[in-house]
């Protein structure tokens, strides 16, 4: 127990951090509670990084210390981090200010929960705990939008979370345990095996606003603070995703699962762009790239277990679209909403707008962007188990992409001055720090290469 403990220090620090924010709060003291949050999510990122290339299992093996789950801690910690800085903006003054930061490193452990579950449980422990906390987090305004879109959140996570407890207990039915390495032992009932995996899909794809899963995320997104919906774009997407990963690493491949990772890459990527192409509002064009960016993720993830690129890829491309896809939405915190909003950005705020056209270059995959580095391996570990077809289907719609991106980056330099207003500190440091991870996950590309095809 006291071994199992020792590396779940990290997970144990968050918990402290929450709660420690959280008593900060209830003792009125909103600026004590943020500085024990970043101090707290800081010394948690510093334990994760002695855990580096460890891969174990804790708790009869219910809980994994592994590369994904270890690599969660490292992206996920930092960009909470982030995200609460550019809460700070939103909710500074209101009466509930230290709940928020309270709120989000819930959240966080909930998805550090789901990208180290080795147990059925886990998966909807996790799945609960993030739910839960970002359901308050969408409704904070109190105003008609954010509470729709909360309520709506809420309907659509309750129906896919039942579905998925549902599946998973045809899977304990079948191997009579809850634990996911037991998964192959159910090759002589694939239809239980099948019912359990399409439960799952449901459940986390709802998370990962995968199609056609996503249909809370727009409302979700334009709804809650714009900070929030940075975040809800990153942390519980990168936890459900590596959750997935997680699960699919012990199914049999005979069960034909690639097959479904396939179809609903194709799926999100295309749509999620198709959509993007009409919006006018620049959140809830944020909002479809995310949707179809989650599609490019599941390239990596049909390789799990097949090709020694698909982890490798996965992380890097988690770490690439923390980067650029936090660095764009706070750069339409300090702009406006609209695509009019974004008009002549690039003369009267010329570093900003340099930004931002890094940013969505990088989410296109424009080398030598991190968001290039991420779908190039993305493409290769799709390619190296067969499935050159849908590779050369995400270089499509890549190109897509571009045209989508372009609605933005064309206005901020056509003639015409924008009325954002002076950028607030924080705004500034979440975008230095995002365009400087964008641009040193890109030029160190040779690096990641390297390891990755040796």
């Amino acid at each position: 127990m006291g071994h199992d403990l020792a590396l779940l220090i990290p997970e144990i620090a968050v918990l402290l951090t929450a709660v420690g924010a959280l008593i900060a709060e209830m003792l009125r003291r909103p600026r004590i509670s943020l500085v024990v949050a970043v101090i707290g999510l800081v010394v948690a990122t510093g334990l994760t990084l002695r855990l580096l290339g460890t891969d174990t299992t804790i708790f009869g093996g219910s809980f994994r210390i592994d590369t994904l789950s270890i690599w969660a801690k490292l992206i996920l910690l930092p960009t909470t981090v982030l995200s609460m800085l550019l809460a700070r903006v939103d909710v500074r003054g209101s009466a509930r200010e230290g709940t928020v930061y309270s709120l989000l490193i819930f959240s966080t452990l909930g998805a550090l929960v789901l990208a180290g579950a080795g147990d059925t449980m886990f998966l909807v422990l996790g799945t609960l705990l993030t739910g839960l906390a970002t359901f308050a987090l969408v409704a904070y305004p109190d105003t008609d939008p954010a509470t729709e879109a909360a309520m709506k959140f809420f309907v659509f996570a309750s129906v896919t979370t039942s579905i998925m407890i549902f599946g998973l207990s045809y899977w304990f039915g079948a191997s009579g345990s809850t634990l996911l390495v037991d998964l192959p032992g159910m090759d002589t009932m694939p239809l239980a095996v099948i019912l359990g995996f399409v439960a799952v899909v449901v459940g986390l794809g709802y998370k990962a606003s995968l199609v056609p899963f996503h249909f809370w995320a727009p409302d979700a997104y334009e709804g809650a603070p714009l900070s929030i919906a940075a975040y809800l774009s990153v942390v519980p997407k990168i936890g459900a995703l590596f959750a997935l990963a997680q699960v699919v690493r012990e199914l049999p491949l005979e069960t034909g699962w690639t097959v479904v990772m396939a179809g609903l890459a194709v799926l999100s990527m295309t749509y999620g762009y198709l959509a993007a192409l009409v919006q006018d509002n620049v959140i809830r064009l944020l909002a479809y790239s995310s949707i179809a960016q989650s599609g490019y993720f599941l390239l990596g993830i049909l390789a799990v277990g097949s090709s020694e690129l698909a982890l490798p890829s996965i992380i890097l491309f988690a770490a690439a679209y923390v980067a650029m896809n936090l660095g764009a939405f706070s750069v339409t915190a300090t702009t406006g909403r609209t695509l009019s909003d974004f008009d002549g950005l690039g003369r009267t705020r010329p570093l900003m707008g340099i930004a931002m056209v890094i940013f969505l270059l990088s989410l296109v995959g424009i080398p030598p962007l991190a968001g290039f580095v991420g779908k190039f391996m993305l493409f290769a570990a799709a390619i190296d188990v067969q499935f050159t077809w849908l590779a050369v289907v995400a270089i499509i719609n890549s190109v897509l992409s571009l045209a989508v991106y372009l609605r933005v980056i064309v206005p901020m330099y056509r003639a015409g001055e924008s009325t954002s207003a002076a950028t607030d500190p924080w705004h500034g440091i979440a975008v230095i720090t995002a365009l400087a991870a964008t641009l040193i996950i890109g030029f160190a590309a040779q690096f990641f290469l390297v390891r990755a095809f040796a």
